[in-house]
């Protein structure tokens, strides 16, 4: 048996399509200007006791995930562009509505190759601004719109493919 190995969160890799409106998707790592990203799966659990029971019963109906993060202002960083503009024009429905990729670049399948999901995502600008004096912050959320396409993604030059499976 392996030897367990610590992942780092650098290598759970996520990437937001920057052009969603183009022929082909133009992948940004978020990573600058952010200190911490984590999806909340935000499970819904019915909980019901039936009448022949003394104990309650649990299932796992669905999951509403989203992930939720702030970003100090980077002007330049493509992901902090995109977010940005999505604030500025006040964004809603479909034309606040992109891609996301999550790469699991711990999990390799072949070698470049690694497990990953693409996501059809809404963002929602939270807040705008900051201290006094310090460095101008955006929040967000990025909630998950339906059904993931699981496949694998490769990084060559920081180009990103992804291939569904």
């Amino acid at each position: 048996m392996d030897k367990p190995v610590r992942v780092k969160r650098s290598q759970f890799a996520t990437f937001l399509n920057v052009t969603p409106s183009g022929d082909a998707p133009t992948w940004a790592r978020m990573g600058k200007g952010i200190t911490s990203a984590s999806v909340s799966y935000n499970p819904t659990v019915n909980d019901e006791q039936y009448i022949h029971e003394d104990s309650g019963t649990k299932e796992l109906d669905s999951y509403a995930p989203t992930m939720a993060g702030e970003q100090t202002a980077y002007k330049g960083d493509a992901v902090f562009d995109y977010v940005d503009s999505l604030r500025q024009s006040r964004a809603v429905g479909d034309d606040a509505k992109t891609d996301m990729l999550m790469i699991y670049v711990y999990d390799k399948e072949a070698e470049g190759k690694y497990k990953a999901e693409k996501q059809e995502v809404a963002i929602s600008i939270n807040e705008f601004g900051g201290e006094a004096g310090g460095a101008v912050t955006i929040s967000y959320d990025v909630g998950f719109c339906g059904e993931p396409e699981i496949g694998t993604a490769t990084i060559a030059d920081k180009v990103v493919t992804f291939t569904k499976k």
